[in-house]
């Protein structure tokens, strides 16, 4: 016999509507973070070839664009520069476009082919790319994952996420938040009811990695049931699950992620010739279920992202006089607040060092540090 259900359960559920006429925001994972070239000569690796399919995506009509990085070898990394390189190209290029960073990034490989999870230090550099991102994901909760026979544990305790949130809301950067079981869903609602997250809340459903929930509409209903009115979700569903399942959350009134992380084939067994022909087919999806597909300003709005400006190189001019030595020397207090006003900038945030208080060591971070020895940009997969 059912329970009743109370008032408060229905403000809380995200109804299927068939017959909804918002856009659809498509997002595309161009790269991801396990499988390479091996499994798609086509999926791009160097940061050139990254940021020219975001640019082919962007044409085809894709809104966001979510980013993972390899090293000259093709190896997943956590290097910063190369982060920063692909997130200034696709603002060069891709005007409007959301940028969306993935805090899992991946897995690395020692010398005796043993894969394991980046840390969570490495994990919380991303907070200082630059130019920042509009958007880092959150991972919301600890799991293990199964990849070609071998497990790993996949650690995003409550404690650390918070830390992370945290950094991410002192720099004005956005979150989305990946789930991979309904419990991830009630560890964000336990945050939110905290103050640590706010509304709206942007859940994406990652459904059909071994050891998260099972890609089925059963399953996608739940976890639409589960997330509070107002939030914006879309589907990430993995391997030959994307097509179905993005089809229904189009149908039902969300919003679809595609690209060759999570599926390198077009067909059954036919491979992918590009993420933008992905794209393709999904804005063509789209239209013929009645839902137009939304342009990168419609979608920050809809998301409540605004945009980020590009920092443009300074250079220097040549018929400009130098200037006389000012009064007070940079780097002291003085020199800073004259530099700051000579310059027109008004920060909400004070002066400080490049850290924020959220950067400070927590125990969780310490403890999934890795080895000194083991490299430090190494590996494959996303999350």
């Amino acid at each position: 016999m059912c329970e009743a259900r109370t008032a408060n359960d229905e403000e809380n559920d995200v109804k299927p509507n068939l017959t909804h006429q918002d856009k659809v925001i498509i997002t595309i994972a161009t790269t991801g973070g396990l499988h390479g070239r091996e499994a798609n000569p086509a999926l791009p690796e160097q940061p050139d070839e990254i940021v020219n399919d975001f640019r082919e995506c962007f044409d085809a009509g894709a809104s966001v664009a979510h980013i993972h990085v390899r090293d000259k070898e093709g190896r997943t990394s956590a290097d910063l520069g190369i982060y920063n390189e692909v997130v200034d190209g696709i603002m060069g290029r891709c005007s409007g476009m959301i940028t969306q960073v993935g805090s899992g990034i991946g897995i690395w490989f020692d010398d005796k082919g043993t894969g394991h999870n980046f840390s969570l230090e490495e994990r919380f550099n991303l907070l200082e790319l630059a130019p920042q991102p509009d958007m880092l994901t959150v991972n919301c909760g600890t799991f293990h994952f199964d990849h070609k026979g071998d497990e790993f544990l996949f650690s995003n305790s409550k404690a650390w996420n918070t830390e992370f949130i945290e950094g991410c809301k002192y720099r004005g950067i956005h979150n989305e938040l990946e789930v991979y079981d309904l419990s991830h869903i009630a560890n964000m609602l336990d945050l939110q009811r905290k103050g640590v997250l706010g509304d709206p809340m942007h859940f994406s459903f990652v459904m059909g990695i071994q050891g998260g929930i099972p890609a089925s509409p059963a399953n996608l209903l739940a976890m639409l049931d589960a997330i509070p009115e107002g939030s914006s979700w879309q589907i990430v569903s993995i391997g030959r699950h994307q097509l179905p399942l993005s089809t229904m959350a189009v149908a039902m009134g969300g919003n679809i992620r595609v690209g060759m992380e999570d599926n390198v084939y077009y067909g059954p067994g036919e491979l992918a010739g590009s993420n933008a022909q992905l794209v393709e087919r999904a804005v063509r999806i789209c239209r013929e279920l009645g839902r137009e597909v939304a342009t990168p300003e419609e979608a920050r709005e809809m998301l409540a992202c605004p945009g980020r400006r590009r920092p443009r190189p300074r250079t220097p001019n040549p018929r400009a006089a130098p200037r006389s030595p000012p009064t007070a020397r940079r780097g002291t207090s003085a020199g800073r607040r004259r530099s700051s006003r000579r310059r027109g900038r008004e920060s909400p945030r004070p002066a400080t060092p490049r850290s924020p208080p959220p950067r400070a060591r927590s125990p969780a971070c310490r403890r999934g540090r890795r080895p000194a020895s083991a490299p430090s940009t190494t590996g494959c997969r996303d999350r």
